[in-house]
């Protein structure tokens, strides 16, 4: 694949070559979305029963699923999603990939598992206390999964460099939010395919936007035997 010109990091140029980068690589990235959906599959038959009340063994029953749940989530279902972050950035900079790529998560597992912990935490803080902060840490730390796959950083040293590197793209990534919302939206429309399609060209613009911000500061990073 040939390699993506430098881009503008900004939410309409991230969306076009997000659009771009999926087209070229749909099969693959098709490929990783289903696999993805396959394992947090279980995760919302979990939820569906963790829905129901009971009582006595029943709410035992059902406070072990809600345990599982959360385990689940954490130590399965985080980890494939943050290796799918790895798939979709070699996809932005043009980089020859594979989609096994996507298990190199368990070189790194414990990083990973600590690196979303770390983020969670701030982001759900800042939800249940303050809204709008909120939003703001989850717009800040939107690129801490790429710097743990990408560039191998530890949890603390992700969440710092997320920080540093989407000052003053806050507002864009937050907009991007916005479209991705519609986007989903209009996914519905066409059903599951639709889904299917409209996330992975929201994968594909979010990878694009961290490949641009990383140009723009002069640190994007291509491995020995990329294009």
């Amino acid at each position: 694949m040939e390699k993506i010109k430098t881009l503008v990091p900004k939410a309409g140029s991230a969306y076009s070559h997000g659009w771009q980068v999926m087209k070229e690589n749909f099969i693959s990235l098709f490929l990783v979305s289903l696999i993805v959906a396959f394992i947090g599959l279980p995760l919302g038959l979990m939820t569906n029963f963790s829905d129901f009340d009971g009582h006595g063994f029943e709410s035992i029953a059902l406070g072990m699923i809600q345990i599982f749940t959360l385990a689940y989530a954490i130590f399965i279902l985080s980890p494939a999603e943050y290796g799918v972050k790895l798939v979709y950035v070699k996809a932005a900079r043009g980089e020859n990939f594979e989609v096994k790529d996507m298990f190199d998560v368990l070189k790194n597992y414990l990083n990973v598992i600590l690196a979303a912990l770390l983020s969670g935490a701030i982001i759900s803080f800042g939800f249940i206390f303050f809204l709008v902060p909120g939003i703001v840490f989850a717009c800040r730390l939107a690129f801490v999964p790429y710097l743990v796959m990408d560039k191998k950083l530890d949890p603390v040293k992700a969440v710092e460099e997320s920080w540093r590197l989407t000052k003053g793209h806050g507002w864009r990534i937050f907009g991007m939010g916005i479209m991705a919302f519609f986007i989903i939206i209009a996914g519905l429309i066409v059903l599951v395919f639709g889904v299917f399609v409209s996330a992975m060209w929201i994968s594909s613009s979010f990878a694009a936007l961290y490949h641009a911000v990383l140009e723009e500061k002069g640190e994007n990073i291509v491995p020995n035997g990329s294009n």
